[in-house]
């Protein structure tokens, strides 16, 4: 319908005006008899149905509204429910006791029944307690930490060690540790997870108490609780920090009601009574139609197949029903109940399209005959409702629930205005919408029916990260071939994997339709299109979750963030791809990246995230005329002087913004710049630290909130008020693309909106989805550990004498316990590998990378301007090759991938290019670059994507490698010297000493132990390079001595202080910490060392060509150091 009331001669508060005398006698609709009929088969009684004709008084739209009066007479015992009941006291209204002196400890949300820890053990209860009768209340559980749940009486004191269940008269149960609690603790239920409804029922008839979980009862956990005068008992909860939970008193139908048990807060029976009577009325009106063709006759059929055809007799009949309906329709637990339930079952009914069509034409006439708030707070608890319907349904094998809540999601967001309602005031702004995105992993698989969708198990003999390393060593025939059998149960195994990923992807898909409606930018009637509402959102979505100063219960959890991710750049390729086939000129999506000018225009507001030059005040400042020059950006210099103001204002920071940062480090998934000592950056820690597995995780902590100044740059431009012009531009404006430097295309490689969506599509895997991969290889980490401790006890049987019988029983116990446990691994990893690490999830990872790339190279076609662009850039393309090379592996390969060379190639150019760039000043992202190009030369295919790059740039990397170590980090530079040396040099092994350990399955992979992989072509060009110039080999010999000196002198004096302490009578304990420390300096003299020796294998000249002037102070410096390492050891301390 076009607009409220269009055509019609009535509104909602009006409509009497159509049923006067005149127009009951000739109503000018439909036949006076046929109206009768109508009205009576609509509005009959629910027990009775629709009187005789003979029988009845006649029925038209004077006397409707008495009819309806009539219809909706409840029983008093209705009426009265909501008054005081027998064995509860405090208000009817139940919500959680926000004057209970918890400020601090714990944050409630605005409604009063969700709650988050925020403090190490806090305790919160209800305002309503219970002293006789049955009584339940359910726990929606959002995250699976440690809580702990239950009843407790008002004479029970808690603080932040003790909480509900470690005081007497309180009782709990713990789902994390499985547990019950009431002073003492025994053993008691299932272990919960994130996504469980938690039921707790007590009964005080019989005195006691006992727990569901998913409807499922866990079994009675107390008996004979205390009853009697004073005794009356509070739903209550204890939480651990960041840990959240919602509750249902019974403001909202119970997921799972109990028979015999009533909830603490009584639903509103004659609401509900009129409002099923009302929906009654509703449905008679979709299943009844006036025949247009033959007068006079009532035609029933399916509501499926129900159009709006205008007729006014229809109309007017819906106004009465919706007269009364609307103000129920605004009411929690009535949407819940009844609106919810009824377009549930539309969506079961006929065919997708037909389903979608109804609910179309449902939302038409709430629009139509409802006020706008009235609408509007319908519309928000109805998505509210499918959204906590989705996020707590328990996962079936056919995925049949999910399935379902998507669809009818998808029906609502069809409809254009119920959809930009919900995208400016209801998605982003009151509920997380992104959970909409996600998929819950099961952690009881039983109960998920796995067993069933996967019968048969299976898991790898060895360690996957060990059989890469068996497989190239003289321990390959250590991997035995796969038996028949093996085989068999492996292709069941698999296919059982293939069947959950097809029902999976069903989901994915229907999420995926989801964004695409948000991404709509053909709906811009009447408003704003969908696509640019859903910009400001997502952005201000991005700015909540990198500073973290946005409200906790709003953050969104890492594991909904990687779902999110992949359904975004899903539906991002599609529109990409859709606007480059009506565009010839446009680029595809495989070619994506994000011009350069997006980052210094000021369009897109990055927030306070640094930039690669520093501070954006600061580039601002020095590099205004390049802006000027390359750009055509004028920056005006009093926007300067009040930014430079503003820096000056920070010495005066607030003390509760400085009390954030920790908070905002942690929400970004970083670290704090603590101080550290100088062994951590080592190259030795190649045993402690995973190099590209861990470094450069979090690049990005926040430095400080930017001014109003810093985030609207060359003019004022809010998020808030940015329209469609101003993103994609009009023929005098190039919108995002302002300032288009001369190395840029003319052509837009595609519409500027989607720019901007994949700018955000890369911070987002910055923020937590690269740590969430890393998470989850927790599973397949498991999987193997079991599996090797089950082939371990196999081992032992069969070595067993068999007259020792008790260690048989032993062996076979821990054989069934292990078998037992990698069954349900396995079904889980096989669930994993589906949702988090499938092909396809690959290839978005792999897609951002390629992406990153070529942003990269095209920034730095600009010169200067490259300062301009965010770390996270560099940060993403180090972090997603790391996540493609050791999370998705061994099940996908990377050398499957497309152009995996070719990319792998042009990582490589740009890690050698920019490890020393001037132009990044970030200590941070310099310090992920270094270890970056450290853990590269130390693999032979990365190795030789190194010397792939072009001859001037290889050349470049290794006079950078090349430079004095002094006044720079040095330790890195020397390791990548170490590693393209390995195994030319004197002694050196290609495999381990017989006498050492082996390496642990999870460490084969870490760089420093990998095998010798030298490279002749990069050590040429150093030899090249030390031969030209005259102060090259000079600079950089005595560098590499004098940091011989210092390490070597530094471990000599560490170690005889450790001699010492051990010589002493006194008990005592050499610190952990200078072991490592001593170590570190010996682990840096043999690498100098190794330094040394490459270079006088490579170019003995520069120590005994006499005709250079250097050549005898460098073989002079040169014999001094066999001296001092062999004098060092016999020194006394504190010679010099």
């Amino acid at each position: 319908m076009a607009s409220k009331g269009a055509g019609m001669s009535f509104s909602r508060k009006s409509y009497r005006l159509t049923s006067d005398a005149e127009k009951s006698r000739v109503t000018g609709i439909v036949q006076e008899k046929l109206l009768d009929d109508y009205l009576y088969r609509i509005f009959s009684s629910p027990d009775h149905g629709p009187p005789a004709a003979s029988s009845r008084k006649p029925l038209n739209f004077h006397n409707l509204p008495e009819r309806v009066e009539q219809l909706l007479q409840v029983d008093s015992e209705d009426e009265e429910s909501q008054g005081q009941v027998e064995g509860r006291l405090g208000p009817s209204t139940v919500v959680l006791d926000h004057t209970g002196g918890f400020e601090g400890l714990l944050l409630v949300d605005d409604d009063l029944l969700g709650v988050i820890g925020h403090s190490n053990f806090g305790t919160i209860r209800s305002t309503t307690c219970v002293y006789k009768g049955k009584w339940v209340y359910e726990v929606l559980i959002s995250s699976q930490g440690l809580m702990q749940i239950g009843w407790c009486t008002i004479n029970c004191r808690f603080n932040q060690e003790e909480g509900v269940g470690d005081t007497h008269n309180s009782y709990a149960y713990d789902g994390n540790r499985v547990r019950k609690w009431n002073v003492t603790t025994t053993n008691y239920g299932k272990a919960w997870a994130a996504g469980d409804i938690v039921s707790c029922l007590i009964d005080l008839d019989d005195g006691t108490l006992s727990f569901c979980l998913n409807g499922v009862s866990l079994g009675t956990a107390f008996e004979n609780l205390s009853r009697g005068l004073g005794m009356a008992y509070f739903p209550a909860i204890s939480l651990s920090f960041k840990e959240s939970v919602a509750f249902n008193f019974g403001s909202r139908p119970l997921r799972y009601p109990v028979a015999g048990f009533r909830p603490l807060q009584d639903p509103p029976f004659a609401d509900l009574v009129r409002a099923q009577r009302l929906l009654g009325c509703f449905q008679a009106v979709l299943s009844v139609e006036l025949d247009p063709v033959q007068e006079g006759r009532l035609v029933e059929k399916e509501s499926s197949e129900w159009q709006l055809r205008g007729q006014p007799t229809v109309l007017l009949t819906l106004a009465h029903i919706f007269h009364h309906f609307s103000p129920l329709l605004r009411k929690v637990y009535l949407v819940e109940a009844v609106l919810v339930s009824f377009l549930l079952g539309i969506t079961e009914k006929g065919t997708a399209e037909q389903a979608q069509s109804v609910v179309h034409q449902i939302l038409d006439l709430l629009w139509l005959f409802m006020e706008d708030y009235e609408v509007q707070d319908c519309l928000k608890q109805l998505m509210m409702s499918l959204l906590r319907l989705y996020r707590f349904s328990p996962i079936v094998p056919d995925l049949g629930l999910q399935i379902h809540y998507l669809r009818l999601t998808i029906s609502i967001l069809r409809h254009e205005k119920s959809r930009k309602f919900l995208l400016s005031h209801v998605l982003f702004d009151m509920l997380r919408s992104v959970v909409f995105f996600y998929i819950k992993s099961p952690l009881r698989v039983e109960e998920a029916g796995l067993q069933e969708l996967i019968p048969t198990t299976w898991w790898p003999r060895c360690c996957s990260r060990e059989v890469g390393r068996l497989e190239g060593g003289r321990d390959s025939k250590e991997i035995k071939e796969e038996t028949p059998e093996e085989r068999q149960r492996r292709r069941a195994y698999e296919r059982g994997c293939q069947r959950l990923k097809k029902r999976i992807e069903v989901v994915e898909g229907l999420q995926v339709q989801i964004l695409k409606l948000l991404l709509d930018n053909k709906d811009d009637n009447g408003g704003e299109a969908s696509r640019y509402i859903f910009l400001t959102k997502f952005r201000k979505f991005l700015q909540e979750n990198v500073s973290g100063r946005g409200n906790m219960s709003m953050l969104c959890p890492p594991e909904y963030m990687v779902c999110f991710l992949h359904r975004l750049v899903s539906a991002l390729r599609f529109y990409w791809d859709e606007y480059r086939a009506s565009n010839p000129h446009a680029s595809f999506s495989d070619d994506a990246y994000i011009p350069p000018q997006i980052f210094y225009n000021g369009k897109v507001d990055y927030f306070d995230l640094q930039r690669l030059g520093g501070l954006l005040s600061h580039l601002r400042k020095t590099l205004k005329d390049d802006l000027a020059s390359k750009a055509n950006i004028v920056i005006d210099p009093l926007e300067l002087q009040a930014a430079t103001m503003d820096d000056l204002d920070e010495d005066e920071e607030p003390a509760p913004t400085a009390a954030q940062r920790p908070m905002q480090a942690l929400a970004m998934g970083g670290a704090l710049p603590l101080p550290r000592p100088g062994w951590l950056s080592s190259p030795t820690l190649g045993r402690a630290n995973r190099f590209l597995s861990t470094a450069a995780v979090s690049l990005m902590t926040p430095r400080r909130p930017l001014s109003t100044m810093e985030k609207v740059k060359v003019r004022s431009l809010n998020v808030e008020q940015r329209s469609r012009e101003d993103i994609e531009g009009s023929h005098w404006n190039e919108g995002l693309l302002l300032g288009r430097p001369p190395e840029e295309p003319e052509q837009p490689l595609t519409e500027n909106s989607l720019l901007e969506v994949l700018d955000g599509t890369v911070m987002m895997y910055n923020l937590s989805v690269h740590q969430q991969l890393g998470k989850m290889v927790g599973v397949s980490d498991d999987v193997s550990e079991y599996a090797m401790a089950l082939r371990d006890t196999e081992d032992k049987l069969r070595r067993c004498p068999k007259r020792r019988k008790d260690i048989l029983a032993e062996l076979t116990k821990s054989q069934k316990v292990f078998s037992e446990k990698l069954d349900h691994l396995s079904r889980r990893l096989a669930w994993v590998h589906a949702t988090v690490y499938s092909q396809e999830k690959m290839l978005d990872i792999y897609w951002l990378l390629r992406v990153c790339l070529r942003t990269i190279e095209h920034g730095d076609r600009t010169g200067s301007l490259f300062a301009f662009m965010p770390e996270f850039y560099l940060s993403v393309a180090i972090n997603s090759y790391s996540a493609l090379k050791n999370y998705f592996g061994p099940v996908h390969s990377m050398e499957e991938l497309p152009g995996y060379e070719e990319t792998l190639t042009r990582l490589a150019a740009t890690l050698a290019k920019h490890f020393a760039d001037p132009r990044i000043v970030g200590t941070d992202i310099r310090d992920s670059l270094m270890q970056a190009l450290a853990s590269y030369v130390c693999y032979p295919h990365s190795l030789r994507a190194v010397e792939r790059i072009p001859e001037e740039q290889r050349i470049a990397m290794v006079r950078n490698l090349l430079a004095p170590y002094e006044q720079r980090p040095w330790a890195q530079t020397n390791w990548i010297l170490v590693r393209l040396w390995r195994g030319c040099g004197f002694g050196y092994r290609y495999t381990r000493l017989p006498h050492l350990l082996k390496t642990k399955p999870e460490d084969a992979n870490l760089p420093s132990l990998q095998k010798p992989c030298p490279s002749t072509l990069l050590q040429q060009h150093m030899a090249d390079l030390l031969r030209q110039g005259p102060d090259v080999a000079p600079s950089f010999l005595n560098s590499v001595l004098n940091q011989l000196n210092w390490a070597f002198s530094e471990f000599i004096g560490m170690i005889q202080e450790i001699q010492q302490a051990a010589e002493r009578l006194e008990r005592n304990f050499v610190d952990s910490r200078q072991l490592k420390v001593c170590a570190t300096c010996f682990d840096l003299s043999v690498s100098l060392l190794r330094v040394l020796e490459m270079t006088i294998t490579l170019v003995p000249e520069i120590f005994l060509d006499w005709s250079r002037p250097t050549s005898e102070m460098l073989l002079r410096r040169l014999a001094q150091a066999p001296a001092l390492t062999a004098a060092e050891p016999g020194a006394e301390p504190g010679d010099s």
